[in-house]
């Protein structure tokens, strides 16, 4: 038995949920639409570029959690998840999730995008185990800020350590499967990292390093990367 982490977004679905929810409160004029489309792709960008400021971006994309009345979120939220994210759900993703629990594996996701998006979503993939960055919940609303760490980076690797704290895991012969380059610092941490469709950062770093390179977009579940 193993652990086997999985990051979310370009990985086990095919596009960002934390992109998508942005331009979903666009669509439904929940925000302003030419301030926050632009703002959400520029830090879109930044992501890709790994030049994202991961504060400044939570500071900006928490505001509409505090804005809006707890109970329409979770409506606009079951809206976005059937619209929008039931579509990007990838078989060849279900196939690798399912092969890790044959093998007695534990399986968790850990994401930077925040968890009031990713918590319905790692459950359609009925995936128990999530780490990601927590939205601040108080007195029956959010607040618009987060609380602990932020999941992104090395942020990733000290949540995960805090999480393997309060289980039975270890990182004896762990997994890892991303797609960004932002997820290296975790990726260079388990014993079998795996690039999933990978940014150009990181296939040119998985392939310096003789690292696992997978596409999960292409309908077929890859099973060779797999050496036991």
């Amino acid at each position: 038995m193993s652990l086997a982490i999985f990051d979310l977004d370009n990985t086990l679905i095919a596009d960002d949920s934390d992109y998508l929810w942005g331009q979903f409160l666009v669509m439904q004029g929940i925000v302003d639409k030419d301030h926050y489309e632009s703002a959400n792709a520029k830090f879109y960008d930044e992501y890709r570029q790994g030049t994202l400021s991961i504060v400044e971006f939570l500071n900006f994309s928490l505001q509409p959690l505090a804005k809006n009345n707890t109970a329409q979120l979770y409506k606009w939220r079951e809206k976005f998840i059937e619209d929008i994210i039931k579509p990007l759900l990838l078989e060849p993703a279900r196939q690798l999730i399912a092969k890790h629990k044959q093998r007695g594996d534990t399986l968790l996701v850990i994401t930077a995008t925040n968890r009031f998006i990713t918590e319905p979503i790692v459950k359609l993939y009925e995936i128990d185990n999530l780490v990601a960055t927590t939205p601040e919940f108080r007195d029956g609303s959010y607040t618009g800020r987060f609380t602990g760490l932020p999941c992104f980076q090395e942020g990733k690797v000290k949540l995960l350590e805090e999480w393997l704290k309060s289980s039975t895991e270890s990182m004896q012969d762990s997994w890892f499967y991303s797609d960004s380059h932002n997820d290296l610092p975790l990726l260079k941490r388990v014993d079998n990292p795996v690039a999933v469709d990978p940014d150009d950062k990181l296939d040119q770093f998985a392939r310096e390093f003789k690292w696992p390179v997978i596409s999960l977009r292409n309908g077929v579940c890859p099973t060779h990367h797999f050496h036991k």
